[in-house]
């Protein structure tokens, strides 16, 4: 038997180079926040500095808070009146004022960057009684058909700007009397309200705004302290955490040199790619050496990793509506569960590594996807799949508020909720890919294996038509492979349709085959090969491989359906004929029609199906009925196999082999148990 090693193929790793390729200049090239903190709990690491500056983030509950008011809350619109500062500024440049004319200029000047913040009148914003809730803290001004939202701290009154106006003054002129100065010279009177309410517009931008909250309160100017080492998280020091680390990870480049940041994506691009191909070479060695599966593995891997990098960079919230079960299921539906987990945790790891809460969302949707592979098991028919897009959201759930209650996850419950329910919808809606994958990748999935499994298909009543008694040994060696194929783990559903379909051939000659007699007329029974020499007894019987082969191409079976009919003799010869040639006085040298022109199997459900075909056939053929029996005949079966070199390029291991023949030694008592024989009646019963 093949033992397989490290492949040096470069189809085998071309794959692989390409994902490392495409993750090297896909990986973020900003890095990711290297605390891990939670409120209420001890800062272990420095003290904490800002290094740059950034805009304190609200929380979901004040955000909730200010929406709840905002009804209540009307921020007012004034409109900036050129007409009044153009007005006031020619005046102001017009002033006559004698011997202190020194003093114009700076007037003009100073009364400019007055008009320029904006002049209200003394009562302040409020300043249409009806509208008591105007917000006292900010206002919006339209100046230049602009509109700007600032601080009411940022305009003056109109006293206030006054006074604005003698101290700026005074600051250059001190000898100046200037508070006479001006009443003399009206100077104060060219310092009016230049701001004026619109209270039309107020209600309308209000009405049209309300929804709208600021995300932000308050700014952190780099340098200034966020937490010190040592000192308990509290929620002020959590929400400046939270914030920062938007930021940082938004904006903030990395400090070493670009050289490094490249060096340091493609040392994790290598890493990932690795990681996916070791899972494949530990779980299922020969799937490397089909490209289809190995670029369909690449394929869902490149899907998840976009999702985790560029959803979580942009809206990381989405995150938890991406159907991340998806690849498990993907997966199931075309390889074994032992191989199934690893590739999804795998798959998983981007999002682990790059994404917001990464630990949190990837705990969530790992458990998720080991549920749906469980569920799927049982709810994978029809309108049953929507059952485990349930058991998916619940699992999602259950994972969800067991973070959300030890404060590790802040956000939205209702929304986050919404958007994990929406995620294990896509999950059950996404599963259809498969069938658009298996043309693509040249795939066969657990469905279609079903499928091709039912004995009511076209190709199947055909050959029960033709030729019954072949049919009825495919589905005895269905049903002895069945046993086989689940006492090692092996893919029952490929090696029941295998074993349904390896021998379609024999339906073009139907009476060459002695299972087939009974369609014949008594008188023709045994006489095919009557006329017929040794030789071309045996081409007419190898000639069954070539007629499957082609009706499988006509009938457009899957590539590992094929490879049963290919390999279900494999290399060996048809004994019967062989030995009568041997008997007549044959040359031996000159026996090569008499062997199977096939391919040695390859995989273990190959192996199984050589093996279930030539002792379904052979069994009959036993005279004894004892287990003593039944396991020398199974042994000397799988012996001439062995010596023939048929199991030399199968991945079957002695152990497997071992555990197969146990299995088919049983499976041959119970099929071929002795019955009680009834005793025949001496007398005829009277009533």
């Amino acid at each position: 038997m093949k033992v397989s090693g490290i492949p040096s193929a470069l189809k085998t790793w071309l794959p692989f180079i390409v994902l490392f390729v495409f993750l090297a200049l896909i990986l973020p090239k900003s890095p990711k926040f290297g605390y891990d903190y939670r409120k209420g709990s001890e800062w272990k690491y420095e003290t904490l500095y800002a290094q740059f500056d950034f805009p304190v983030l609200k929380t979901d509950e004040q955000i909730r808070e200010e929406r709840s008011r905002s009804v209540s809350s009307v921020i007012p619109y004034y409109k900036y009146s050129e007409d009044i500062v153009n007005k006031n500024l020619r005046a102001a440049e017009g002033l006559s004022l004698g011997k202190d004319a020194a003093l114009k200029s700076a007037i003009v000047s100073i009364i400019r960057d007055i008009y320029a913040q904006g002049v209200v009148p003394d009562e302040g914003v409020k300043v249409d009684r009806n509208a008591t809730d105007l917000s006292e803290e900010v206002l919006y001004i339209q100046k230049d058909k602009r509109a700007v939202k600032v601080p009411v701290t940022e305009v003056y009154k109109q006293s206030d700007a006054k006074s604005k106006l003698i101290a700026e003054m005074g600051k250059t002129y001190k000898s100046y009397n200037l508070d006479s100065i001006f009443k003399a010279n009206s100077v104060y009177d060219l310092i009016v309200p230049n701001l004026v309410y619109d209270r039309q517009t107020t209600e309308v931008v209000h009405a049209e705004s309300a929804p709208f909250i600021s995300p932000t309160q308050g700014f952190m100017n780099a340098g200034q302290l966020i937490v010190s080492n040592g000192e308990i998280v509290t929620a002020e020091i959590a929400q400046l955490l939270d914030s920062y680390k938007v930021e940082y990870e938004a904006n903030m480049g990395y400090g070493t040199p670009r050289a490094l940041q490249w060096v340091g994506n493609i040392l994790l691009a290598l890493v990932l790619a690795l990681a996916l191909y070791l899972a494949v070479f530990f779980t299922s060695r020969k799937a490397l050496q089909e490209p289809n599966k190995v670029w369909y593995i690449v394929f869902v891997f490149v899907i998840s990793t976009l999702c985790a990098i560029l959803i979580g960079r942009s809206q990381p919230l989405y995150l938890f509506m991406v159907p991340f079960t998806l690849p498990a299921l993907w997966h199931q539906a075309f390889f074994r569960n032992k191989m199934v987990l690893p590739l999804y945790i795998v798959t998983l790891l981007p999002l682990l590594i790059f994404s917001h809460y990464g630990a949190v969302i990837f705990m969530m949707f790992l458990f998720a996807g080991f549920v749906a592979i469980y569920a799927f098991r049982f709810f994978y028919k029809g309108w049953k799949q929507f059952i485990t897009g349930l058991i998916i959201f619940l699992a999602l759930v259950v994972t969800y508020f067991g973070f959300r209650f030890i404060d590790t996850i802040g956000g939205n419950v209702a929304l986050t909720l919404t958007f994990l329910f929406i995620g294990s919808i896509l999950t059950v809606l996404g599963y259809q890919l498969v069938f658009l994958f298996e043309n693509v990748f040249d795939l066969v999935s657990n469905s279609r294996l079903a499928e091709l499994g039912d004995t009511s298909n076209k190709l199947l009543r055909e050959l029960e038509s033709k030729a019954p008694g072949t049919f009825q040994h495919s589905l005895q060696v269905m049903s002895m492979a069945d046993a086989a194929a689940r006492s090692i783990g092996a893919n029952v559903l490929l090696v029941r349709a295998g074993a349904l379909y390896h021998d379609i051939g024999k339906m073009n000659n139907p009476q060459c085959f002695i299972e087939n007699e009974a369609l014949l007329p008594s008188e023709d029974k045994n006489g095919y090969h009557t006329s017929l020499d040794a030789r071309q007894s045996a081409k007419d019987i190898i000639a069954h491989v070539k007629d499957g082969m082609e009706l499988a191409d006509r009938y457009k079976l899957p590539q590992v359906i094929k490879d049963f009919i290919l390999t279900h003799h494999g290399t060996t010869r048809t004994g019967y004929f062989f030995n009568k040639y041997i008997n007549e006085g044959g040359d031996p040298a000159d026996a090569a029609d008499f062997y199977y022109p096939g391919v040695k199997p390859f995989t273990k459900e190959q192996v199984i199906l050589m093996l279930c075909d030539s002792i379904e056939a052979a069994s009959r053929t036993i005279k004894a009925s004892s287990p003593e029996a039944y396991s020398e005949f199974v042994e000397k079966m799988v012996d001439d196999k062995m010596k023939a070199g048929q199991f030399d390029e199968s991945s079957i291991s002695i152990r497997e082999l071992n555990t197969v023949k146990e299995s088919l030694k049983s499976y041959l008592a119970q099929l071929y148990h002795e019955r009680v024989v009834y005793p025949k009646m001496k007398a005829k019963p009277t009533r």
